[in-house]
């Protein structure tokens, strides 16, 4: 339920536009990283490659199309790269394909500039098969999964290694099933040994999950059944282990971790020297996590630190942008050369750092009332760690620092930019790419320096509170019956009127995984809406519930477990209430719509609360929790092994309460919903058929959880929702 129809289009108007805090291996997915002497980066443009000077963007091409083009062939075009240790040799991915949400299958070719040779590696697997391909520590050989298995090629020879063969759909070496990949943000599932004589690798074993068998009914005569390994909440996960096996091939050793490896996930692995792997255990219901140190010669393993929370554990992606293309998304952030590491817990009731020494030592680093949101430097050499933060205001992100001892936070971002910052900052801690919009001031980039925040090259931030464009979304704070403090943000009716009455449309998320109050240039903008909703008269708004993943402390966030459904709709509704008392909105035209996530919060505002909602719009909802991903759903609401377990599933569904649907319900959901199967459409159906409760239904044949392949779709959906809005919500001031 992640893939809201908020991220969606938020990732198009913000991500798209701002260069985004990235790590190095991120930023090869949008086409940029930094070199090691941190004042250049590397950039693709018009399919070649360049280094660029940060300080004054001065260019030089690294890598021509003319280089990336074969004998005899077309250019082989940069979907992303990464080059070797020495800076000798450039790996290009390019031809990908899509693997669920992201196109991390496809061919690879390294460009070796020394020798002013482009060679494809993998060239006798299947075309688009490569994985995750990486050098070597020196750069002499490239590992890659291709098919389940992992693969090491030696670049001198192009003698190929294939260092495991038992690989399957349901048996998978070094990369992860549906739900690792789509929960825990694991993909890359290998990694090389600092000395490059060994490769660690996660082993899946999907064998005993279930298949959810997709039909497709579009693409040949006769339907086909499409398999994916999907365990909903309740049924056991994969079984996960990790080995280590050298580089040369052979027999794998596999870590004696502790516990049965079914009834536990293992998010986090990478080599803590060239003896010892380390690693990251979760329980199945995710509410203790083990971090342990193995030598990876015997197997044998001995725990470093344990943690437990009454609800549940975050791994670090979970809130450290989650990176889906990085090597290792949740990795280790290294300290005192590798005797100790950072790491982040809520376990004073903030998201705190901590150092932790390898023999368990921990030392608390950012002491206060205010999360970590997340960290974007360990700057060792310059004595501080740089992290974004929000303690005053937690719709908006800034940068900070500490220092590598610990202590209280020192603002590096100026005080008057208000608004919402990303930096990526450079390996040496002097420069950052700086990136920042607010709600009224479109998004602005920009190099500066570090720890002073002086302009350096670009587009120059300059913030002014006093001339907000007119017609700009405003935030407001509200206190529920409850005496809960709700932020949200409105977007009024162009040529407001205040002695009219207007029409409001809540857009909601409500669950663990977004936060939609953010003051970020667009955040008002609804890409399903044809024409402007603020032109045709309507108001429009979005409120962050309990549960939301803002900066505002544990408590908040947390309050929502194991009752998901419950504290976020109430919160959602009793919100309204008090929005519905301003004297410009009109209480009997009221809509809410929201996608996946959304699109449940939408049902059950609507079920629960049909007093206040008159129409919703529910895009790829979750009607029923049992049949979602355990790994969520569990992680939120517990695991259901008993009756008293499945309670709370069952009173946080929106079919539990579809009987008392009583305003106008648009329902839209594509068949072809890998994410949210189209059987929680189906359910839902039944239960308003059984109760005579009239809506109108929207599939889409074969559509994914985006609903976006196929040509006319978005234009159909849009002008679909468009109109059925127009036609329950009639716009305009009265």
């Amino acid at each position: 339920m992640k893939m809201n129809f908020y991220k969606l289009q938020m990732a198009t108007v913000i991500v798209l536009l701002m260069v985004i805090k990235q790590s190095p291996v991120l930023a090869q997915s949008f086409g940029h990283h930094w070199t090691a002497d941190g004042y250049h980066y590397y950039s693709t443009q018009g399919g070649q490659i360049s280094e660029i000077d940060a300080r004054d963007g001065s260019n030089k091409v690294i890598v021509s199309k003319d280089m990336l083009t074969p004998a005899g062939k077309a250019s082989i075009g940069v979907r992303r790269f990464s080059l070797s240790n020495d800076g000798q040799k450039v790996l290009i991915n390019t031809n990908t394909k899509r693997v669920w949400r992201f196109d991390t299958r496809g061919d690879y070719w390294v460009y070796d500039l020394a020798a002013k040779t482009l060679t494809q590696i993998g060239k006798d697997r299947p075309a688009s098969s490569l994985m995750f391909a990486k050098f070597s520590p020196d750069g002499s050989k490239v590992a890659y999964g291709s098919e389940h298995n992992i693969f090491v090629e030696t670049l001198g020879t192009g003698a190929v290694k294939q260092l495991t063969t038992d690989g399957t759909r349901k048996l998978i070496n070094g990369t992860f099933d549906w739900v690792y990949e789509e929960e825990l943000n694991c993909r890359d599932g290998f990694r090389w040994s600092p000395d490059g004589k060994s490769i660690a690798y996660w082993q899946i074993d999907a064998s005993k999950i279930k298949d959810y068998l997709m039909l497709n009914t579009t693409d040949t005569e006769y339907p086909q059944a499409i398999p994916v390994e999907y365990p909903v909440a309740g049924e056991d996960p994969s079984a996960c282990k990790v080995g280590v096996v050298s580089a040369d091939g052979g027999k794998t050793t596999w870590l004696n971790i502790p516990g049965d490896a079914v009834q536990h996930y293992i998010p986090r692995m990478e080599w803590a020297n060239a003896d010892e792997v380390i690693l990251q255990q979760l329980n199945r219901a995710q509410t203790e996590s083990i971090v342990y140190i193995a030598n990876y010669k015997t197997g044998a393993v001995k725990p470093i630190m344990d943690e437990k929370d009454n609800a549940w554990i975050d791994v670090k992606s979970e809130w450290n942008g989650g990176n889906p293309f990085a090597s290792d998304p949740t990795g280790w952030d290294w300290m005192d050369k590798g005797k100790a590491f950072l790491w982040g817990s809520e376990k004073d009731g903030w998201r705190h750092l901590y150092r932790v020494g390898m023999d368990g030592k921990e030392t608390l680093l950012t002491p206060g009332n205010y999360d970590v949101v997340e960290i974007n430097l360990v700057d060792e050499a310059g004595g501080y760690i740089y992290i974004t933060a929000s303690p005053e205001n937690p719709t908006q992100l800034y940068l900070y620092r500490v220092k590598i001892t610990g202590g209280p936070l020192e603002r590096v971002t100026p005080v008057n930019q208000p608004g919402t910052h990303n930096y990526e900052i450079s390996p040496n801690g002097k420069l950052a790419l700086h990136s920042f919009s607010n709600i009224y001031t479109p998004p602005a980039q920009e190099v500066v320096s570090l720890p002073d925040n002086k302009h350096i090259a670009g587009q120059a931030i300059v913030v002014d509170p006093n001339n907000k464009p007119a017609g700009s979304p405003e935030f407001f704070r509200v206190k529920t019956v409850d005496g809960i403090d709700i932020d949200g943000w409105v977007k009024k009716p162009t040529n407001f009127d205040p002695t009219k009455k207007y029409p409001v449309v809540f857009m909601v998320y409500g669950e663990p995984a977004e936060q939609t109050a953010t003051d970020t240039y667009g955040v008002e903008r609804n890409g399903l809406y044809r024409g402007s909703m603020a032109d045709d008269g309507y108001v429009y708004i979005s409120v962050d519930n309990r549960g939301a993943p803002a900066p505002r402390g544990r408590e908040w966030r947390k309050a929502i477990y194991k009752k998901i459904g419950i504290v976020n709709i109430r919160d959602q509704a009793m919100a309204a209430k008090e929005i519905l008392k301003w004297p410009y909105i009109d209480s009997t035209r009221v809509a809410v719509w929201g996608w996946s996530g959304g699109g449940s919060s939408t049902l059950n505002l609507m079920f629960q609360y049909p007093e206040i909602y008159k129409t919703g719009i529910a895009v790829a909802a979750v009607a029923d929790q049992l049949t979602y991903d355990n790994v969520y759903q569990e992680r939120y609401m517990g695991v259901p092994t008993d009756d008293a377990g499945r309670a709370f599933f069952v009173a946080g569904s929106p079919i539990t309460y579809a009987k008392n649907l009583k305003g106008n319900l648009l329902y839209i959901q594509g068949t072809g919903d890998d994410n949210v199967h189209y059987k929680n459409a189906e359910e839902l159906i039944n239960e308003l058929v059984k109760y005579n409760k009239q809506f109108q239904l929207m599939s889409y044949p074969n559509r994914t959880h985006g609903i976006s392949e196929g040509p006319g779709t978005r234009a159909h959906m849009a002008t679909l929702y468009t109109q059925y809005l127009k036609d329950h919500c009639p716009p305009g001031g009265r």
